[in-house]
């Protein structure tokens, strides 16, 4: 690679990296796990960037990347959740920070759903993708973005109407 691809990486990772982590963790829900996969998808983006006049757009391809590689983490058997016998006490979350709930609360919420219907939601609108942009960098169809959004959206509605012991739900 010479001079001037490698400084044209290192502008192009450098706008996008704050971007490309918050989205993995999006995804994934663990920082640790995010940086990991953001460094496992620059690997190979370095690879590949003596091509990347060849592909449409760079930014939607490397979102397919991360998309991908959180979809084939979770698939590992040493990633799997192992249960707890107890909750994290309830003083854990400082309620003053409302905007720190929210986001804890939205947290939680994605952690339930599969990691494909999580990863077209994050696609979709947190990346701000349309359909047929997020159905190509998952490589699945149409149809199969609609569903998935549409049960993801779903199920995100039921747990937020979902009563619990801090929040109550409004009428």
């Amino acid at each position: 690679m010479t001079a001037s691809d490698e400084d044209a990486f290192r502008d192009y990772v450098g706008a996008r990296m704050p971007g490309w982590r918050r989205t993995a963790y999006l995804m994934c829900r663990d920082w640790h796990l995010a940086d990991d996969l953001v460094g496992t998808v620059l690997g190979k983006l370095y690879g590949r960037w003596r091509r990347r006049s060849e592909i449409n757009d760079v930014d939607a391809y490397v979102n397919g990347m991360l998309a991908r590689a959180v979809i084939d983490e979770t698939r590992r058997p040493w990633r799997r959740e192992h249960p707890v016998d107890e909750f994290p006490p309830d003083g854990a979350v400082d309620a003053a920070d409302a905007g720190s709930v929210d986001r804890l609360t939205l947290d939680s919420y994605l952690a339930r759903l599969g990691p494909r219907r999580r990863a077209v939601l994050v696609l979709r609108f947190y990346c701000d993708l349309s359909v047929e942009e997020t159905a190509d960098v998952l490589g699945v169809s149409l149809g199969t973005v609609k569903s998935q959004t549409a049960r993801g959206l779903e199920t995100l509605r039921a747990l937020s109407l979902t009563p619990t012991p801090n929040r109550q739900v409004l009428p």
